[in-house]
């Protein structure tokens, strides 16, 4: 089935992938409530501190999705940042509320964040109606920042997991618009040999399927090298964060983007978190605050 892949690495390949699953069942739980929460109190509304204020699902779009909340820390300024948080969730589920403790983590250092729902991945709705809805909610910040007193040009792209993927692509194709991008444990590649060859397409095939809205076939593949931030580069400047025991979103995806922006001689830096998987964030936030954070912080801010 696998070409240049032996009996015993398959094995424990697919152990590996196993308890990346169930270490990760914490953050599908933590998602599930505050999806419930979320429902609750899906209004637009506003929560004022002192000089810091939250807002929440303001409308960018037509669709029910199309809602976004920014938080606006107390000692921000027209200067500072702004970060601009995309979901993950497989392109098919989640919310914005799934990020909360990166957006609290962010908004704690003085950060201004936007963080967004966008439409979801089903029949007649790809991973290119995604990017439209990034880029509806990208023009109406930009839009209305002067009102918050926010930068609409210093804009970075923060994204984890399949959200991650999105605003790899998104911030590729819009140099003009982004700054900065921070990408979490991204699918990179869609398309390639390499990809082609590997256990990662045994299990995630189906789900690129979906997400291109096309099968595998040969007259297909440019459609799938499209949907493929490592086909599509440019020098956006790039922070990757890719955990070395990540089997859910294999690590070479990762590895194998920075070698091409390495190749290209594009401004990127990779962070490996050694010995943790997927949405470490969750399963092991010691380590998140202690490694991956600071590299996040510094990379922003500098």
């Amino acid at each position: 089935m696998f070409q240049n892949q032996s009996v015993l690495e398959y094995f424990l390949f697919k152990i590996n992938m196993i308890k990346n699953k169930l270490n990760i069942f914490r953050y599908w739980l933590v998602g599930a409530v505050l999806a419930v929460l979320g429902a609750c109190s899906s209004q637009y509304r506003t929560v004022s501190k002192g000089n810091s204020k939250k807002i929440y699902n303001i409308k960018y779009g037509d669709h029910p999705r199309n809602v976004m909340d920014v938080f606006i820390p107390s000692h921000s300024n027209t200067d500072s940042p702004v970060v601009f948080m995309v979901h993950g969730g497989g392109w098919t589920i989640g919310r914005k509320e799934h990020m909360w403790n990166v957006r609290n983590a962010l908004f704690k250092e003085d950060l201004p964040v936007v963080s967004i729902n966008y439409r979801l991945v089903k029949k007649g709705i790809t991973y290119k109606d995604q990017l439209a809805d990034i880029d509806s909610a990208v023009r109406f910040f930009k839009e209305n920042s002067k009102k918050w007193n926010l930068n609409p040009d210093n804009l970075v792209l923060l994204g984890e997991s399949a959200g991650a993927h999105l605003v790899l692509l998104y911030g590729y194709s819009h140099p003009q618009l982004i700054k900065k991008i921070v990408s979490m444990s991204a699918p990179t590649d869609f398309y390639s040999e390499n990809y082609m060859k590997s256990p990662y397409r045994w299990y995630t095939h189906r789900t690129f399927e979906k997400v291109v809205g096309e099968k595998y076939i040969p007259e297909n593949i440019e459609k799938f090298k499209q949907a493929s931030p490592i086909a599509n580069i440019s020098p956006v400047p790039t922070l990757l964060i890719q955990g070395d025991r990540d089997f859910l979103v294999y690590k070479k995806q990762g590895f194998d983007l920075d070698s091409v922006l390495t190749a290209k001689g594009y401004p990127h830096e990779l962070v490996v978190m050694k010995n943790l998987g997927h949405v470490p964030r969750i399963t092991n936030p010691k380590k998140f605050k202690s490694l991956v954070l600071p590299a996040m912080l510094k990379f922003i801010k500098e």
